[in-house]
């Protein structure tokens, strides 16, 4: 059986396409192949294929709403993740919980984050709304060294490059300590924790813009809603002519890159 939580409804007690998404959970994390039969769904809560057919089109219908399945249970286990003052140690935590979930989810886990589907789900999305926004709570801190949307990229691409890692390639990845590493690695390269650092004037700026910018996002200030669409607009000016002026520095550096 699978080891996943789902809530206070014990296993088997909600209604048919409940029960059947379960089944498909189940024999998913069973399977030696990573793979599901519809019929064994089906022989799984004791009713015909059409019945599956009905309520999921086909087998890949079937796989999407498992898949969805699983990021509304990713995302409520996300929501419930304590909220501090401090969103660094909130960025962590969410990093460590993801692999966490995969940890406890291995089959399904695979599944959400592998693309053998047609089609993402809709609900995946919203993880990263989700790690955005704690991204742009750094930012309001001046604890971000690149734009909210940049960070999220680069985050939970690494987070589910390496926790895919551990799951499919066990005995190459068996380095318990590796996903702290990619983390603080990753993160170190987004981050800017130090208050004593001392960036170039440039840096401060785009930095300054990029906090400012997050703040007004949060919350609602004196201007209007056009004044405040007017500044949001020189802000990203800001941080986007910083952005050249170190793309710049770095082909002075590297001459074969001009």
């Amino acid at each position: 059986m699978s080891d996943a939580t789902t809530g206070t409804t014990p296993r088997g007690t909600g209604d048919l396409r409940s029960r059947m998404l379960e089944a498909a959970e189940d024999l998913l994390a069973e399977s030696p192949d990573n793979d599901v039969s519809t019929r064994a769904v089906c022989e799984a809560v004791g009713v015909k294929q059409p019945v599956l057919y009905r309520l999921f089109g086909d087998k890949n219908g079937l796989l999407t709403a498992l898949v969805a399945h699983g990021f509304e249970r990713y995302i409520g286990r996300k929501q419930g993740l304590a909220v501090t003052d401090d969103p660094v140690a909130d960025l962590r935590a969410g990093w460590d919980d993801h692999v966490d979930f995969a940890l406890s989810n291995r089959a399904l886990y695979r599944l959400m984050f592998s693309p053998v589907l047609p089609e993402v789900p809709e609900t995946a999305a919203r993880i990263f709304d989700l790690l955005k926004r704690t991204l742009e709570r750094c930012a309001a801190v001046g604890a971000l060294r690149i734009p909210a949307e940049e960070a999220a990229q680069a985050i939970l691409a690494a987070n589910v490059g390496v926790t895919l890692s551990l799951l499919s390639q066990p005995e190459r990845f068996a380095d318990p300590a590796l996903p702290t590493r990619v983390r603080d690695a990753v993160f170190a390269s987004c981050l800017d924790e130090s208050a004593a650092a001392a960036a170039p004037a440039g840096d401060r700026l785009a930095g300054a813009a990029r906090q400012l910018e997050a703040q007004l996002r949060q919350r609602s200030g004196p201007l209007g809603e056009a004044e405040t669409a007017l500044l949001l607009v020189w802000l990203r000016t800001l941080q986007q002519q910083d952005g050249l002026r170190q793309d710049g520095l770095r082909q002075q550096d590297d001459p074969a890159r001009s």
